[in-house]
């Protein structure tokens, strides 16, 4: 029996958390199979060897054509048997948003879903984005592999997932469209591994700086562990980090038995 431990994280800057030693920190604390990191804001030449090499894993990043902006990193102790950059669209790929890595036993997508506060069209562009994903790994599943999604997806599914519903029901990040994609996209076959063995409210993964709310717990739950139905016996645990600290968002993590 093989068992694998995935987190996710959104570090808001990848050598900021690096700076705060937050970085070998959860690599150190989790000692993780595979890390997955959202928002880098770095493009590979100006990072460090720790980062591009840490001992014990291989790195594998992409990168948004600007920069200091968005970029996801895989850092994992298997190998992967192949990692693909984007979903093959240039609008969405040039963001630097989508790593998808094999690993035999499922494909594991890392993504940076778009926020879609500042305007109509980086909504819009978010909606689309959130289509072309679905199709992307729904052509994988239904090819027969099974999948594992993470990342931030920047929407709270249900008002449990946000400590002010109500305030919120007009931003974007709980309007009801993006939390009706949510809800479809899961009834095609997929799993929000968290609820599978936590029912509790006030389970968040971001809080706002500005506001001082991770103090208070007033929070969102916008990343995610999914993965696909044909997996639902090997998923063995479903948990967030909320006491590892360095980016506005906190770790999430499953663990997978094969």
């Amino acid at each position: 029996m093989k068992s694998i431990h995935l987190v996710s994280w959104n570090v808001n800057g990848i050598r900021a958390v690096e700076r705060k030693g937050a970085f070998a920190n959860i690599m150190e604390t989790l000692k993780p199979d595979m890390l997955c990191v959202q928002e880098t804001k770095a493009q590979p030449d100006v990072l460090s060897v720790a980062l591009l090499n840490p001992d014990g894993y291989q790195a594998n990043y992409v990168s948004a054509e600007r920069k200091g902006y968005s970029g996801v990193a895989l850092f994992s102790k298997e190998a992967p048997l192949s990692v693909t950059a984007g979903l093959g669209i240039e609008r969405f790929d040039s963001e630097g948003r989508t790593l998808v890595a094999d690993f035999g036993e499922f494909e594991l997508y890392n993504i940076y879903y778009p926020n879609g506060k500042a305007n109509k069209d980086r909504l819009q562009y978010k909606m689309d984005f959130y289509d072309a994903f679905q199709e992307h790994v729904e052509k994988r599943r239904q090819s027969g592999k099974s999948v594992v999604i993470c990342g931030d997806v920047n929407t709270a599914h249900k008002e449990i997932d946000l400590a002010r519903p109500t305030e919120n029901s007009k931003t974007s990040g709980f309007l009801p469209k993006e939390r009706e994609w949510i809800d479809q996209f899961l009834a095609l076959g997929y799993i929000d591994t968290l609820r599978e063995f936590h029912s509790e409210p006030e389970l968040y993964t971001w809080w706002d700086l500005k506001t001082r709310a991770r103090e208070r717990n007033v929070g969102w739950r916008i990343d995610y562990f999914y993965i696909s139905e044909d997996l639902r016996g090997n998923l063995k645990d479903a948990v967030i980090y909320p006491e590892i600290v360095g980016s506005d968002h906190c770790p999430i993590g499953i663990k997978l038995e094969f």
